[in-house]
């Protein structure tokens, strides 16, 4: 890593996605950090147009700047979609200045967007490791993890009202036939009753009324 004078408002340390630049001091909204710097290639020219490398970055359609240098303490900046600085490429001048559009305090990683083109090539295929869409992965695994949660719970409560089901249809099953076996044992002991004998009793008087009548009567005798 390239020695940086301590006069200098940053330190290259330790980032989540490699290494990073970080403030090492107070510094102001719109103040100028450091210079992106490197070869500069001319696209027209063969031999800078075949160059690749993740730390180029074009002026103009004709001029890139080819940062991969060790000197180039800028290409330590990391990528994030919403930063804290700001590229600020002057075409004319061939030269690329790193801006503070924030108010960066002390020990915070500095960062800017490097733009649709780059995020399209590098970034997207693996996957934004910047501290926002860290938080916006997180909070989409959280919401996926409660719905899951709720469906669980849902599919939980389904499975429980199935099983009670059959319980509750059997209980009255049960219910039903315990009233009818009562009704059945009423039904016979109704008719193991003995039969009422006071129609009979009726029936004895009206057949000693009629035998009395047909009996000659004591005078007859006597006659």
């Amino acid at each position: 890593m390239p020695a940086i004078p301590s006069t200098k408002p940053y330190r290259i340390g330790r980032s989540k996605t490699g290494l990073g630049l970080f403030a090492t001091k107070p510094i102001k909204k719109g103040t100028k950090i450091v210079r992106y710097f490197g070869p500069l290639l001319d696209s027209k020219k063969a031999e800078d147009d075949a160059i690749e490398n993740k730390y180029l970055f074009e002026l103009d359609k004709r001029w890139t700047i080819d940062g991969s240098v060790r000197e180039n303490v800028a290409r330590y900046i990391n990528h994030s979609c919403k930063p804290n600085a700001e590229s600020d490429v002057k075409p004319r001048k061939k030269k690329i200045i790193i801006r503070a559009i924030k108010d960066i305090e002390p020990g915070e990683e500095i960062n800017y967007d490097y733009g649709t083109d780059y995020f399209k090539a590098y970034l997207k295929p693996i996957g934004c490791k910047c501290e926002a869409c860290e938080r916006k992965r997180a909070k989409k695994k959280a919401e996926a993890r409660a719905e899951r949660t709720k469906v669980k719970a849902k599919d939980e409560r389904k499975a429980k009202k199935t099983t009670e089901k059959p319980v509750k249809a059997n209980a009255k099953q049960r219910a039903k036939a315990k009233m009818d076996a009562e009704s059945t044992a009423r039904g016979k002991a109704k008719s193991r009753r003995p039969v009422s004998t006071v129609g009979k009793r009726v029936k004895s008087k009206s057949a000693a009324k009629s035998a009395a009548a047909k009996r000659p009567t004591s005078r007859a005798k006597a006659a």
